[in-house]
């Protein structure tokens, strides 16, 4: 069993140990629901620190209990993702991904770090009343991994009196803390409008109908969908990220189906709602104007992310022990990204904090790296809230 080390951050060894993990991981990124090497790393290590793992939830993921030396309480899951994106690296480090067109470019191989460190750890210091659930899950980018483990019946197997996550941001301060109660990220769906009509010779357009043209008008109409049935204190978010019809080699001929496809981002249950409503009435009633016809799909994949109220303030008490109330900010804007813990708070209570990943390239981009200064303070952020919740003193 690997011995465990203090978590403080002046501890080179520790520092060093949490970094080799990260770069291991970045080095080796698996997409969603195959992430079998980083799920055998983290179960390697969980065993060796004595915890019984359980694995096969959502095919990759991992989970294992440490139970307190306090006795008997709360039990609290702490969730980390292991999925990385398609994407094609261009950094230059040597722990750069050794898989083309697949890279780490969102953090959750630092998230992974951060939360085997605290296990680390707490493995060493159990001094806490009840039992801390460890959940490492797959598939968090676009497939819903967390919410395939909640259908597999995570929570019926690791009953959780509050669950909790944390995610790096870059843009702010490296090791600044920032989370909100209530809507603290958007509900994340995919709509499509098909436009169709007769299509024709582009010389005698009069011979036919035209759905490029039904498609023009509806482009330039769904920003008043927003503009005008959203109110001025609340937001929601209509893009469209692809416009497909007709054939390159063939610019003379009008075709007979265009596609328009997008995202909606909203924060309550209502306004997704409406969303989904006015995109087919505004589709529809454009269509018939142009003589032609539109199908909407709305597909609704990620739920509005809802903080609950006592359990962010924890976390923030948690965060404030680690960093100070001067680096910490419990009212923080809504973001417009979505995240499947959604579904995991919609199951049971809790809370998803951010941490300053400081400046540099932002996830989702060809550049981006984790930051391995801040693995540390979010592992510290971790011990703290274990301690926080289950009123234990580990260090």
């Amino acid at each position: 069993m690997n011995k465990p080390v203090s978590v403080d951050s002046s501890s080179k060894d520790f520092k060093e140990w949490l970094a080799a993990i990260r770069r291991d991981i970045h080095k080796h990124p698996e997409t969603a629901f195959k992430e079998k090497r980083t799920s055998d790393l983290v179960a390697k290590l969980l065993t060796e620190w004595g915890l019984k793992v359980h694995r096969g939830f959502a095919k990759t993921g991992v989970v294992a209990t440490l139970q307190g030396t306090g006795g008997e309480g709360r039990s609290i899951g702490l969730r980390a993702d292991l999925d990385a994106l398609f994407i094609e690296e261009k950094n230059t480090f040597s722990h750069k991904s050794c898989h083309q067109g697949v890279m780490h470019a969102c953090g959750h191989d630092g998230h992974t770090a951060m939360l085997l460190g605290a296990i680390r750890v707490l493995v060493g210091n159990p001094n806490f009343a009840g039992k801390v659930h460890f959940i490492f899950q797959p598939a968090e980018e676009s497939e819903g991994g967390g919410r395939v483990m909640i259908e597999e019946g995570l929570f019926e197997k690791f009953p959780c009196d509050a669950v909790y996550a944390l995610h790096n941001a870059p843009g702010l301060p490296a090791g600044f803390f920032a989370i909100r109660p209530g809507p603290m990220m958007a509900a994340g769906d995919t709509w499509e409008v098909s436009f169709t009509g007769t299509g024709g010779h582009g010389a005698m357009p009069h011979n036919g109908t035209d759905p490029t043209m039904a498609a023009g008008s509806f482009v330039n109409s769904i920003s008043s969908i927003v503009a005008r049935n959203i109110s001025s204190s609340d937001s929601a978010v209509l893009s469209i990220g692809y416009i497909q019809g007709g054939d390159y080699n063939s610019p003379n001929i009008i075709p007979a189906n265009v596609v328009v496809r997008g995202t909606a981002r909203s924060f309550t249950p209502e306004n997704r709602d409406m969303l989904e409503r006015r995109l087919g009435t505004l589709s529809t009633q454009i269509a018939a104007a142009h003589d032609c016809k539109a199908e909407l799909t709305f597909t609704r994949r990620y739920p509005p992310l809802v903080n609950h109220k006592k359990e962010t303030a924890i976390a923030a008490q948690a965060a404030v022990k680690v960093a100070g109330s001067e680096n910490v900010e419990d009212e923080f804007d809504p973001i417009g990204g979505s995240e499947d813990f959604a579904f995991m708070l919609e199951a049971t209570p809790g809370a998803y904090m951010l941490i300053g990943n400081g400046e540099g390239a932002f996830v989702h981009t060809d550049t981006y790296d984790f930051n391995d200064d801040i693995l540390t303070i979010g592992t510290r952020f971790w011990v703290s809230l274990v301690e926080t919740e289950l009123n234990g003193k580990v260090l």
